[in-house]
């Protein structure tokens, strides 16, 4: 099987990485507060704000994907371009 694989410019991949360490850092400031014994609703709070953090990361792949790889498979005549993308939409909507 054929691996994908998609070509970002270094100023994606630097500001979608810098997104991802924020995220990290989000984690473990939740970590602490459970270390630190925080109140249950302040790092269920702060859970929800790494989840929106993520989701937000989701949005951003998903976006780039159908603006390059999916765009350019419909344009070469790969219709499972399409077939992936509604699958994918489908997993993420769970």
């Amino acid at each position: 099987m054929e691996e994908k694989a998609t070509h970002r410019s270094p100023e994606d991949v630097k500001h979608l990485i810098n997104r991802l360490n924020r995220i990290e850092g989000q984690v473990r400031g939740v970590k602490g507060m459970l270390e630190k014994d925080a109140y249950c609703v302040d790092i269920l709070t702060q859970v929800m704000a790494v989840q929106a953090a993520l989701n937000a990361f989701s949005r951003e792949i998903l976006g780039r994907h159908i603006r390059t790889c999916v765009a350019d498979g419909i344009r070469a005549g790969d219709g499972e371009v399409v077939d992936e993308l509604v699958s994918t939409v489908q997993k993420i909507m769970k």
